[in-house]
């Protein structure tokens, strides 16, 4: 199922899946709305978005009474998660699949919101959305890839051709938006050559990892796997967490891995990259491509995990369009 597009004058509603709105100062709050609001989008908030327990999350109760709430809504048409964290699959036995399926509509996150998107559409067949969430659009300088992105694949049904960002950045913006360090982008590259169209399924790598052996882990057969990770993960932890993942039954049916930029801080190189990549069996004959936009650095491109992709990487060039 495809949710229907993002019109002008469309309802936004803000959850709290995983961390709380109590997170974000107010001044980034309020300049988040002024962004989506300057788009012609309404933006509401769930009821319990600001409760904020030990964890910085709030009940599974009040999380679920949310997500609930925001897809039983006829006035809503997205939902857009504050931010991710840590407890996302908590969720994931006390929604009602039945309910999410009878009132299709736009879920768009990243990060610990990978287990959520990854398993609704597992359950239910809905095509869910891994880009920006709302603590995103506080974002001063930087955004307008991130925003270019997230336009044309929720509201726009034309296929969309990804091209690389001109410059990226890894500072943690929300703490200084004056002070930033802003990368040339060298550039998408090649690991291994190849053709494919897939399915989207994948996120957080790790996070995507929680769901192996559950209902809420999606079939990756025909599959292309766009996967990343944060500066928590290092070269050995990502290895064994890729590794993980390749053991799941229907992995020989993957048909090819776009994997996005890692943090400074992971300490992942492009030899180190390569040199993973090398040491599976199971990944020959597929293409890989790694260091594109999307993931724990800025800017990043908005995919529908459940969507349609099609990758060529040949001859030193890098073609991919969500179809």
């Amino acid at each position: 199922m495809i949710p229907k597009k993002l019109q002008i004058g469309d309802q936004i509603r803000v959850v709290a899946p995983s961390r709380s709105l109590s997170i974000m100062e107010e001044e980034n709050r309020s300049r988040a709305i002024d962004v989506l609001e300057s788009f012609g989008f309404n933006v509401t908030f769930g009821k319990h978005v600001m409760e904020s327990d030990m964890m910085t999350s709030s009940s599974i109760a009040s999380r679920i009474e949310d997500l609930h709430d925001a897809f039983r809504d006829p006035d809503v048409q997205a939902i857009l998660t504050v931010i991710g964290g840590y407890n996302c699959n908590q969720l994931l036995p006390y929604l009602d699949y039945d309910l999410i399926r009878q009132n299709p509509k736009i879920l768009c996150g990243y990060s610990d919101i990978t287990a959520l998107s990854n398993a609704i559409y597992a359950k239910t067949g809905l095509i869910t959305y891994s880009g920006p969430h709302f603590s995103t659009f506080a974002m001063k300088k930087g955004l307008d890839y991130t925003l270019e992105f997230f336009q044309k694949c929720l509201t726009s049904t034309e296929p969309i051709t990804i091209t690389p960002a001109d410059f990226w950045s890894d500072d943690p913006w929300y703490r200084e938006q004056e002070q930033r360090t802003f990368y040339p982008n060298q550039g998408w590259h090649i690991l291994q050559e190849g053709k494919a169209e897939g399915t989207i399924i994948g996120g957080n790598l790790c996070t995507l990892n929680l769901l192996q052996g559950t209902p809420f882990m999606p079939s990756l057969r025909d599959s292309i796997l766009f996967l990343e990770d944060d500066s928590l993960v290092f070269p050995e932890i990502w290895d064994r967490d890729l590794q993980s993942l390749l053991q799941q039954p229907d992995f020989n049916e993957v048909r090819g891995i776009v994997i996005g930029r890692f943090q400074k801080e992971s300490q992942m190189t492009r030899e180190k990259l390569a040199y993973i990549i090398q040491t599976k069996l199971e990944l020959c004959g597929i293409p890989i491509v790694a260091d594109l936009d999307f993931g724990h650095t800025t800017p990043i491109f908005t995919f529908p995990i459940g969507g349609q992709v099609k990758l060529h990487a040949e001859n030193r060039k890098i073609y991919l369009e969500i179809i």
